[in-house]
């Protein structure tokens, strides 16, 4: 019976979006003359980023339904007003939207009223039979067939071609390679100028004092002596910035104790009361070191964050290892509203610099991450690492 209750509901949400439908179709064919009329230009590309959004809720609800996910592969709309309506005409995927506009407003309404109709015979025969007689459902099923044809249309409509899913794929990997790149580049400029400005300064500084020390030596002990001492001082802080530069390079903790340990040290150390909890790691297997380096770096980053800057006092931190990936979560019960600016290398811009560094080290991988925090919180971040063991 619930079953039947959830199909109803899915074409009950398919009839509303058919008569959504029949608005876009307004929309779409307003916007075609307003184009052709050069007035309304821009409504076109606007338009069509309307119907993607209707799409996206469709692809959403079937595959809630079916429980399998139905890509999508879109071409950005960016640019000028020409390149944004070129973009539009020239992506199969704007034509794949109005094929599905245009039959949504059919099979939805239709299907519908085929729901209605076979709900009045379910009442009488399913209610005598299975109230009086106590047997299975043999008209409410058919509700369920109803909402699973719906589904199964929606998605052979809305599926893009292999063609467009590899070139969405080839442009994802250009993006995500361009931002290891980037990435690469500005971790050996801050290993660089860590280095120049702060161990090579203690080095230089250190040769001087030594050389003062032998000079002053043979003629006043104790001044050589302050100035040795004053070396070793020196040595041991350049000994613990190089540390520190090798840390960000590759945490020896890692090495040391693994995922689990280096995390639950980083938990210990981050101020909060964290609680850890790691699941699938029981074989003692290891993932490779750039993805429990990436791992590591994303836990560190996100308690870092909400230490700082949520105001929270207790986060969670969950490993997960499946036989295709590493899944870290972290949460943490702070304000929320964790921002990312458009750029992470802008000065005037500090807050989200963390996530844009967390997004683009995740991508080098192929990993993805997701980031919800709502003003007042709470906040999640879970990131997905591919890896094989």
């Amino acid at each position: 019976m619930s079953r039947a209750w959830r199909a109803t509901r899915q074409l009950v949400v398919g009839f509303g979006l058919s008569c959504a439908c029949l608005f876009l179709v307004a929309l779409f064919l307003i916007a075609l003359a307003a184009t052709a009329l050069v007035v309304g230009a821009g409504m076109l590309p606007e338009t069509v980023l309307t119907v993607r959004r209707f799409a996206g809720f469709e692809r959403r609800r079937v595959g809630a339904w079916t429980g399998v996910e139905v890509p999508e592969a879109y071409t950005a709309l960016t640019g000028t007003v020409v390149e944004r309506l070129r973009g539009a005409a020239e992506d199969p995927g704007t034509l794949r939207d109005l094929r599905w506009v245009g039959a949504q407003v059919v099979y939805g309404i239709v299907l519908f009223c085929v729901a209605v109709v076979v709900w009045v015979p379910a009442i009488v025969v399913d209610g005598l039979w299975c109230g009086v007689l106590g047997r299975t459902p043999v008209v409410l099923p058919l509700l369920t067939r109803i909402a699973d044809l719906a589904s199964a249309w929606s998605r052979a409509l809305l599926t893009p071609s292999p063609q467009a899913l590899l070139a969405r794929r080839v442009e994802q990997l250009t993006e995500t390679r361009a931002g290891a790149v980037a990435a690469h580049g500005a971790e050996l400029r801050r290993i660089e100028r860590d280095l120049h400005d702060g161990t090579q300064a203690r080095l230089v500084s250190l040769s001087m004092r030594i050389g003062l020390a032998k000079r002053a030596y043979d003629t006043d002990p104790a001044t050589g002596r302050a100035l040795l001492d004053a070396a070793q001082t020196q040595a041991e802080e350049a000994l613990t910035e190089l540390r520190h530069v090798v840390r960000g390079i590759h945490p020896p903790v890692l090495t040391d104790r693994g995922l689990e340990g280096a995390v639950r040290a980083l938990a210990a150390s981050s101020g909060l009361d964290v609680e850890v909890s790691v699941d699938g790691t029981d074989d003692g297997t290891r993932a490779p070191a750039a993805v429990e380096a990436a791992a590591y770096f994303v836990v560190a980053e996100a308690l870092t964050n909400a230490a700082r800057h949520s105001g929270a006092e207790r986060a969670s931190v969950t490993l997960t290892r499946t036989p295709r990936l590493v899944r870290v979560r972290v949460h943490d019960e702070g304000r929320g509203g964790a921002e990312e600016p458009l750029t992470g290398t802008d000065p005037e811009q500090p807050r989200g610099t963390g996530l844009i560094g967390i997004r683009r080290r995740v991508a080098a991988l192929d990993g993805t991450v997701r980031v919800t925090s709502p003003a007042g919180g709470p906040t999640d971040i879970e990131v997905e690492l591919p890896c094989a063991w």
